[in-house]
């Protein structure tokens, strides 16, 4: 059965006809949108206990620093207005509540369009409630990129946006598919995307912030969601800023050794770089959303497995709907970062050569390549076993059309691909495809091909159908 879609005035309205739900509205950085609606919606008094707005600087440093001001459109300048007005509503209001009275704040922090239209709209918005359990309360943070060309609509969004955050809250609480589905009602993706989602509290305690990011993905609400290598869910540009990045796509089910050396050779090239610090390069391990994907259907245990074990290696973990890699380069220059390696090995390369891949693109291949290689970029290879002839392939060995050899060579000449060395050549002959079926009927040979790591929690956790 279809769910009815309430407008923006029907869902305010709803809350402030509620006597149980009294709050806060902070808002700063996109106007006072969210407190406008309720108030045009009628009934405001009975539902909002104080809104305020601290622009100033120095105001919401007093109002909300821990002593350490830091940037301000961020989480922590988030979960900093949330508690300080939460605390401040439960002392003001605490001795005269009712059993029934179930208080709210909702905060947003965001950078809307300027005059010059020279920045990216962006900004978090959170919600901390109390549901179940009066003095428990719980908490929903989300990050969001605004993408309209107009800082007024992008002011309307944020509006649509935090009364959508506020009555999911109290009423899709048990669903989290629904909860997410719902923050986009009355919008659309191309106004904005939710490229982060968290739950956390009492009552949300069953929801695995790892599957509502996929779900995320999924739902075409964002094209990528980022896990840090503990399994966090983190907002991708936060990650990034001034970092440098070595992005490895694959399927990881499971990784293997030549996965691991993949991971491994190609950090050490890096770390050649003049920009290289340990603090500031991260390995990313990427799947896309089709290789999660089996009938259709997302396989939600087989995802949280593959991740699992990556972050037991120290991996980051990047969930994306990307099918070309041009598209994928184009996601991270979205954001700050230093440098963006993207790693690969022999056969997935020749493939991003192949013309046949781009023909939606006007300018084809050459469009594709002009995409895939803006400045700082470069893609790592990996060398391959040639099967037939026992020999070791490099970027030197490659035979391709007399057309698109040009553009190859063109690449190699400028250094813009790197033939990565000093490879495990012992295990290039591993395949991972050869590896799962091992695992599945139960043959120990796959034992040998996969970190010891990774042997252990297989079998341990039985994952990827094995059946020992």
């Amino acid at each position: 059965m279809e769910r009815e879609i309430l407008s923006t005035k029907r869902k305010t309205l709803a809350i402030n006809l509620d006597p149980s739900f009294y709050g806060t509205i902070a808002e700063i950085g996109g106007g006072q949108e969210v407190a406008r609606a309720f108030f045009q919606a009628g009934g405001a008094s009975g539902t909002i206990a104080k809104t305020i707005s601290a622009y100033d600087k120095v105001f919401s440093d007093y109002l909300y620093s821990d002593g350490d001001a830091g940037r301000y459109v961020c989480l922590k300048r988030l979960q900093q207005m949330l508690r300080a007005e939460f605390d401040e509503l439960t002392e003001v209001l605490g001795a005269g509540r009712t059993i029934d009275k179930r208080y709210f704040v909702f905060a947003n922090t965001v950078e809307t369009l300027n005059f010059r239209k020279d920045n990216q709209g962006h900004g978090w918005l959170g919600v901390r409630f109390e549901l179940t359990k009066p003095g428990e309360p719980n908490e929903v943070v989300i990050h969001v990129r605004l993408n309209e060309n107009d800082g007024l609509l992008q002011q309307y969004t944020l509006g649509t946006l935090g009364v959508n955050l506020i009555y999911a809250c109290f009423y899709f609480s048990n669903n989290p598919t629904l909860f997410l589905q719902s923050l986009m009602d009355n919008l659309s993706a191309d106004r904005v995307e939710i490229t982060m989602a968290r739950m956390s509290g009492p009552d949300l305690s069953y929801v695995d912030n790892r599957l509502l990011g996929v779900q995320l993905v999924k739902n075409g609400m964002t094209p990528a969601i980022f896990f840090d290598r503990h399994g966090n869910v983190q907002e991708p540009g936060d990650m990034l800023y001034k970092n440098n990045a070595l992005v490895l796509r694959g399927r990881f089910r499971p990784i293997t050794y030549v996965g691991f050396d993949i991971l491994k050779t190609s950090y050490a090239h890096f770390k050649k770089n003049a920009l290289f610090n340990p603090q500031n390069t991260l390995q990313i391990c990427e799947i896309t959303l089709n290789n999660l994907m089996e009938e259709g259907e997302l396989k939600e245990r087989d995802f949280l497995d593959r991740v699992d074990l990556l972050n037991g290696m120290g991996q980051n973990v990047l969930i994306s709907n990307f099918k070309e890699f041009y598209k994928l380069v184009e996601y991270f220059g979205r954001f700050k970062h230093k440098t963006l390696r993207i790693v690969m090995g022999i056969p997935t390369f020749v493939r991003v050569l192949d013309k046949s891949y781009y023909a939606n693109l006007p300018g084809g291949l050459l469009e594709a390549v002009g995409k895939m290689f803006p400045a700082r970029t470069k893609f790592y290879v990996y060398p391959a076993l040639d099967r037939r002839t026992g020999k070791v392939m490099t970027i030197n060995d490659l035979q391709l059309p007399d057309d698109v050899m040009h553009i190859y060579l063109y690449l190699k000449q400028n250094d813009l691909i790197v033939s990565l060395s000093s490879v495990k050549e012992e295990w290039l002959k591993i395949n991972s495809d050869e590896v799962l079926d091992l695992i599945q009927h139960d043959n120990p040979q796959w034992e040998s091909m996969v970190p010891k790591y990774v042997v252990k929690t297989i079998k341990q956790k039985k994952l990827f159908g094995y059946p020992g």
